[in-house]
């Protein structure tokens, strides 16, 4: 874990500015700076950056955040890695809290393989682009099969000369330790000797999500009937097949802003497809679809086109993971390519425009092509097509997100009418393998609800909208004080006091408050403060816990600001909320108090209307009369601030 220390070294030296225009190209404007949203597509800039907040916001999709939030959302690092970056662009020195000796061990090991394999590939790139027999036999290769040479390194494609142990002399050479050179895979030993595991090979680094190598895939040149096509590395502390997905550190920000990824098989299909400016395509490396890499997908989208070969082999490997998709909630579709083609070749043949044209007309359901593919298989036979009814609802009973109750439901409907079946019973199949499921659950874990949330089901309440209402302007008020006390908390109330005493001062209690993630603001807000620290909303905008972070974003948003150019057109001075913090202070912790007030009056008046014996009676008579004196006391208090 990084340290406390490290993290707030980091903070102070941020500068949101610096590190979004590394990005986004910026333009002041006002007290901001605005630029097109990297988020999505736009023509007119809607993208704002507040430097005195530190936050930024879209208008167009709403997108919004801090530094580190923007790096996880734009670069898709973890919290860790972000704060990791930013140390690397501000020279902090990262200090670690203390780890066991096993932890320690296993860390040197991973950054000892990162440091080995960024060797390599620098090496193999080198023997590729420069030695003559890297041009003559890899490079030739590679262009004849139409890349470019910048496309080959974007990719940092490199080639494994065919002597017996060129690199392994050339790393040792280096000092770099045989042991680890074993386990990553680029070297082997035979006869006590260390020899090349991938030579003659064209080389395709593999990165991971920031960029830095864990692996390499190695392709054969030569036709050589014995050697496989393809050698991966094998696994090891940074390298795991199944969490992978090969392009995906060059696809995502394509993947995000398409809101689309394409999965294809081969490292080559990838190339083509982004030579061609196709550029939201990662590839599964030709195994079955795990559920790390289905989860890495729906890091980026929820929308999935899988893009395989038009032969049998290909359409049962898309039919292979889709199950697990449908659990992770993604929307799966199928495409396969005509001809005996492949990605790659397909759309050197088409070019780009018409290879999206394609996609775009050729996109089936998955679920409805897996039926179809199965239906043809059971050519009639009844005991084929019972089989073919299980598994389907099998598969439908997989969409067990409550948000896709919907999209089950369609399933069922339009599967039934492909199956020529009773869609009712079609739909009690099945709730029988939902109902398996959840027994299953139930018995590997405590008891938990099953199913669909029974407010499927439920009639609106009567009165909803006008709830809505209430409850949204209650929020806002509580959100108003929250923001006051993030804002102006230590800027002085009076001689004795500052505004976050006087807040707590007031007994502001967890029942003022419904929000309950405004209360852990509150709350952690008063620990800080009470441990002698002086928070401001900086301390919460890169809290760890993201929840937190983004709830002090929404609050902090900048819909309004004061334009720097007023003096131009009016005379004297206008008031800011930094100059009338005490009234905005005074006014939006009484609402809070009058709505707690207005409430003890309803379940008094409720108590009232109740059986009682007169003394109880006088008793709430009483207890009424002292909060309608409250109540007004406190709205003749407010007759001078504006309220909304």
């Amino acid at each position: 874990m990084i340290s406390q220390q490290t993290i707030q070294q980091i903070l102070s030296r941020i500068d949101i500015i610096e590190v979004v225009g590394g990005f986004v190209r910026l333009k002041k404007r006002g007290a901001n700076y605005m630029g097109l949203c990297p988020f999505h597509n736009e023509k007119s800039p809607s993208f704002t950056v507040s430097p005195v907040k530190e936050i930024y916001k879209c208008f167009g999709c709403g997108r919004s955040g801090n530094t580190i939030s923007f790096l996880m959302e734009h670069e898709k690092y973890t919290y860790v890695e972000a704060l990791r970056w930013l140390a690397n662009k501000y020279n902090v020195e990262i200090e670690e809290t203390e780890k066991s000796p096993e932890q320690k061990i296993q860390q040197q090991l991973a950054e000892s393989l990162f440091i080995i394999n960024g060797y390599a590939q620098r090496f193999f790139s080198e023997a590729l682009l420069h030695s003559e027999q890297g041009q003559d036999i890899a490079l030739s290769y590679l262009k004849q099969r139409g890349f470019r040479e910048d496309i080959i390194r974007k990719f940092q494609l490199g080639f494994c000369p065919e002597e017996r142990d060129a690199f392994a002399k050339a790393a040792l050479a280096a000092q770099y330790n045989l042991e680890y050179l074993q386990k990553s895979g680029l070297v082997v030993v035979r006869d006590d000797k260390p020899v090349d595991n991938y030579r003659g090979r064209i080389i395709f680094p593999i990165h991971n999500q920031t960029g830095k190598i864990i692996g390499f895939g190695a392709r054969i040149i030569k036709s050589n009937d014995r050697a496989p096509k393809y050698i991966n590395t094998p696994e090891n502390e940074i390298y795991s097949k199944s969490k992978i997905l090969y392009g995906s550190y060059f696809a995502r920000q394509a993947i995000d802003k398409n809101d689309e990824c394409l999965l294809v098989e081969g490292y080559t299909d990838v190339i083509s497809l982004h030579q061609a400016g196709i550029e939201n395509v990662v590839a599964s490396g030709g195994t079955s679809l795990t559920q790390d890499q289905l989860r890495l997908v729906k890091k980026y989208t929820n929308n999935l086109t899988i893009i395989y070969d038009g032969d049998s082999a290909g359409v049962k490997a898309a039919l292979r993971g889709l199950d697990m998709a449908l659990e992770e909630g993604l929307n799966v579709k199928l495409v396969l390519i005509p001809d005996k083609e492949d990605p790659d070749s397909y759309v050197n043949k088409v070019g780009a425009d018409s290879f999206r044209e394609f996609i775009a007309a050729n996109k089936k359901d998955f679920i409805l092509f897996q039926l179809e593919v199965s239906l043809k298989d059971a050519q009639g036979d009844s005991n084929k097509k019972a089989a073919v009814v299980n598994q389907v609802a099998e598969t439908i009973a997989k969409i067990n997100k409550a948000e896709d109750f919907t999209k089950q439901q369609d399933y069922i409907r339009q599967c039934s009418q492909l199956l020529r079946i009773e869609e009712g019973g079609l739909h009690t199949l099945v709730n029988k393998f939902i109902r398996e499921r959840i027994s299953k659950q139930e018995n590997r874990q405590p008891e938990q609800p099953a199913g669909f949330p029974e407010e499927i089901f439920q009639e609106p309440l009567s009165g909803e909208e006008e709830s809505f209402q209430l409850l949204f302007r209650d929020e806002m008020h509580e959100r108003a004080m929250i923001r006051s006390l993030l804002e102006f908390g230590i800027k002085p109330w009076d001689e004795n006091r500052r505004v976050a005493d006087y807040i707590f001062g007031e007994a502001i209690d967890h029942d003022m408050i419904d929000n309950k993630q405004l209360v852990r603001i509150l709350e952690t807000y008063r620990t800080w403060y009470d441990e002698g620290l002086e928070p401001t909303a900086r301390n919460f905008l890169y809290h760890e816990d993201q929840t937190l972070s983004a709830l002090v974003v929404s609050i902090m948003d900048f819909p309004y600001e004061l334009s720097l150019n007023w003096k131009e057109h009016f005379e004297g001075k206008i008031n800011t909320r930094e100059d009338l913090y005490k009234e905005e202070v005074f006014s939006t912790l009484n609402y809070l108090k009058l709505r707690k007030i207005k409430r003890l009056i309803d379940i008094n008046q409720q108590d009232l209307e109740k059986q009682h014996s007169p003394e109880e009676q006088m008793v709430l008579i009483q207890t009424h009369q002292h909060l309608k004196g409250m109540e007004r006391d406190l709205l003749s208090s407010l007759g001078t601030v504006i309220v909304k």
